[in-house]
């Protein structure tokens, strides 16, 4: 016997995931989910791997996952007590100096982050020992933020529907984690040489490493595991940045070196 609520969900995630897919490749914004649905936590994950799903299926790899949320303020912002993950894919990754073209983007911000290198498989509820062994490099990076929604204006669910926002990244020389000391590092955001954010690592959950626990642990819950190569950004240390065209973006990160992307 066929279960019609099941059927309803899967096409409900279908829906929802063209809608947002369709939106991404034309360069516009559509109607959050939640304005017409009932969207929960765990539809809404659904909805972002039929997302990636399409992105995979046209010839993209997934290559790692973006922690969202992971500065408590943001969280009491949202009414949430945990953070949020999504996926990126190498059609995602701007290489160290490169040129990223916004124009191809909504309502495009940048973020300066923390990234993990994994050397060895995560997932599940994992120590921070564990956590570091499993590191195989640490760098400085940025975060391209992206929203089909209007006004980059959405619920929960709709974000994560959404993939976190995730739309692009980068990262600098990556350095060996031993002995690195990641609770308290300061990072600078410049745009044409000119300061504009500066935060501390401490903002990542008061240690980005906790972040990538955190990580392992969704890995888990969507029966998945942080691979060998694949990259973690922990979140932001400050808030989001416009993007504009035409300048020269530098994120640096004290003992970390920097990370540069032009956009034209």
């Amino acid at each position: 016997m066929t279960d019609n609520r099941l059927d309803t969900d899967a096409e409900l995630v279908a829906r929802l995931a063209d809608t947002l897919d369709e939106a991404a490749l034309a360069h516009r914004t559509v109607a959050r989910p939640t304005d017409s649905t009932d969207l929960d936590l765990t539809t809404a994950y659904r909805v972002q791997r039929a997302v990636i799903d399409r992105r995979l299926a046209r010839g993209e790899a997934l290559i790692g996952v973006k922690m969202g949320f992971t500065s408590r303020a943001k969280m009491i912002q949202m009414g949430v007590d945990d953070v949020i993950w999504g996926l990126l894919t190498d059609a995602m990754l701007v290489e160290e100096g490169g040129v990223l073209d916004p124009g191809g983007l909504i309502h495009p911000r940048i973020e300066p982050e923390i990234a993990f290198l994994i050397g060895s498989p995560l997932s599940g509820t994992i120590t921070p020992a564990e956590a570091v062994r499993a590191v195989a490099g640490v760098a400085v990076a940025y975060e391209v933020l992206d929203s089909r929604y209007a006004d980059f204006d959405f619920t929960l669910p709709d974000v994560i529907a959404d993939n976190a926002s995730a739309a692009g990244f980068g990262f600098g020389t990556w350095h060996d984690p031993a002995g690195l000391d990641l609770s308290n590092l300061g990072l600078l955001v410049e745009i044409d040489g000119r300061v504009v954010a500066s935060g501390s690592s401490a903002a990542i959950l008061g240690n980005p490493l906790r972040s990538l626990i955190a990580a392992a642990r969704l890995a888990a819950e969507a029966g998945l595991e942080l691979r060998p190569g694949w990259v973690v950004l922990a979140g932001a240390a400050t808030a989001a940045m416009p993007l504009p065209k035409g300048v020269h973006v530098r994120v640096s990160a004290a003992g970390l070196g920097r990370a540069e992307v032009t956009t034209r």
